[in-house]
C-alpha cells in the first residue's frame, strides 16, 4: 500500500489522466447500452461523467499535495531552500 501511495504521490497528473480515460471508456461502454437514448445524448453523458470524476480526483490530488507540502517529505525537501 505504500508504494501505491508514494507512486500517486509522484505521478499525480498521470493517475488523473489514465483515470479520465479509463472513465471515458466506461462511461462509453454503459451509455451505448441503454438502446433508447441518442447518440449525441450517450456522447454527453459519457463526457460529463468522466468530466466530474476528474475534477473529483484533481480536487483530491490538491488536498494531497498540500498536505505534502505542509508535513510531508516536500516541507523538508523545500525547507533548505527557503533558509
Amino acid at each position: 500500500m505504500d508504494t501505491i501511495r508514494s507512486w500517486l504521490v509522484e505521478h499525480k497528473l498521470r493517475a488523473v489522466g489514465t483515470l479520465w480515460a479509463s472513465s471515458l471508456i466506461g462511461s462509453f461502454a454503459y451509455n451505448f447500452s441503454q438502446p433508447n437514448m441518442k447518440t449525441s445524448v450517450k456522447l454527453i453523458h459519457a463526457r460529463l461523467h468522466a468530466q466530474a470524476l476528474t475534477l473529483a480526483a484533481l480536487a483530491g490530488c490538491a488536498v494531497v499535495e498540500y498536505y505534502d507540502h505542509q508535513s510531508g517529505e516536500k516541507a523538508k525537501q523545500y525547507e533548505k531552500h527557503i533558509q
